[in-house]
């Protein structure tokens, strides 16, 4: 399946889709998505471009091993809630900091690095198991 047209268009489609998951990650608590839709678009992305380019051009692309990336997603989101415990309140309760960045009010929360780390851990696995498979495929 490694065809020229699909060689050609699977850097860009890859792209697009990983821009897409980002969008779906950040909506994701005010209408539906999140880290775990986010995440599987962003590793059917990975998967897309290593069935084209091969596991070699992922991992180059990546730079760190995907099992890397699943842990840091699952020490973001345990950071998340241990946050709360230094306000006093239950393990995993909602905090919110107000940003004025450029006349604009952005609001940080841990719902959000709940869901940043989430996705890490989803793109992180998923794509491991991908280009393990994908590897065994080839040889």
């Amino acid at each position: 399946m490694r065809t020229v047209i699909f060689r050609t268009i699977a850097p860009y489609l890859s792209a697009l889709m990983v821009l897409y998951s980002i969008f779906v990650l950040l909506r994701g608590h005010n209408e539906p998505g999140g880290g775990f839709i986010g995440g599987l678009i962003a590793a059917s992305a990975l998967a897309i471009f290593g069935i084209a380019c091969g596991v070699a051009a992922v991992r180059r692309a990546i730079k760190v091993h995907p099992m890397s990336i699943a842990g840091f997603g699952l020490f973001m989101g345990a950071a998340a809630g241990v946050i709360s415990l230094f306000t006093n309140q239950p393990f995993m309760t909602s905090q919110w900091w107000p940003i004025d960045l450029f006349n604009v009010q952005i609001k940080l929360s841990t719902p959000l690095i709940f869901d940043i780390g989430v996705y890490l851990v989803v793109v992180g696995a998923i794509s491991s198991i991908a280009l393990a498979l994908e590897e065994r495929e080839s040889d």
